[in-house]
């Protein structure tokens, strides 16, 4: 109707913000990430010489949680965590992070910058933005559908002062393919492709801030 108020527009704005305001809640726990080194394998020992314990999903259709096992350099790092924070629990810790792994899978297909600069760091932000912009430079769109996320796994932690770190590895199905204007495929394919994603968050224990922010990508 010509002038009306645009309810649609104030409900999705509310469903937004609701989204967010759980993943904070979730990811928002003093436990720490930040992009950490690759551990040093134990003295005498292979890095997976220590193979990860699987921990069951919390919610059905969850992905698989796999923990380090608590000798490893990545279980120790987290008991180290731990000890700053004692509110730290691996298993919510990937849950949230299953969570924030979809939004911001989402959010980069749909443009949707604004989602991204609350759940980026910075630099991060910046490198997801660029593409975005080429992408709308070039007329292009993205569809992207996760079909399942199948297994969340802590590969590597690592606390240095107050600034935790937890890499993710995840697996997931996923159809993913960009059309130009005209809407023909320029990439990608409507099949369902495997995709393993390792993924680096960070949170300075110190912050009032709980929000837990991707600092670095890169593919499996």
């Amino acid at each position: 109707m010509s002038g009306g108020f645009p309810v649609d527009l104030i409900l999705f704005a509310m469903v937004a913000a609701f989204l967010v305001l759980r993943l904070r809640s979730v990811l928002g726990r003093r436990t720490g990430f930040e992009r950490p080194p690759r551990p040093e394998a134990a003295a005498g020992a292979s890095p997976r010489a220590l193979e990860p314990e699987p921990a069951p999903a919390a919610i059905a259709g969850q992905a698989r949680q796999i923990v380090p096992d608590p000798r490893s350099p990545a279980g120790r790092a987290l008991a180290r965590i731990r000890e700053t924070d004692p509110s730290f629990d691996p298993s919510a810790f990937l849950a949230g992070a299953e969570t924030a792994f979809r939004m911001i899978v989402e959010a980069f297909a749909k443009g949707d910058r604004e989602t991204l600069r609350m759940l980026l760091s910075e630099d991060t932000y910046a490198g997801f933005e660029h593409a975005i912009a080429e992408r709308e430079r070039a007329g292009h769109r993205q569809r992207t559908e996760i079909r399942a996320v199948t297994e969340a796994a802590i590969e590597a932690a690592d606390l240095r002062g107050t600034i935790a770190d937890v890499t993710v590895r995840f697996v997931s199905d996923q159809v993913n393919v960009t059309t130009d204007a005209a809407g023909q495929p320029v990439a990608g394919t409507d099949a369902v492709t495997e995709l393993v994603d390792i993924w680096t968050f960070q949170r300075d224990l110190r912050s009032e801030d709980p929000t837990w922010r991707l600092v670095a990508t890169a593919t499996g």
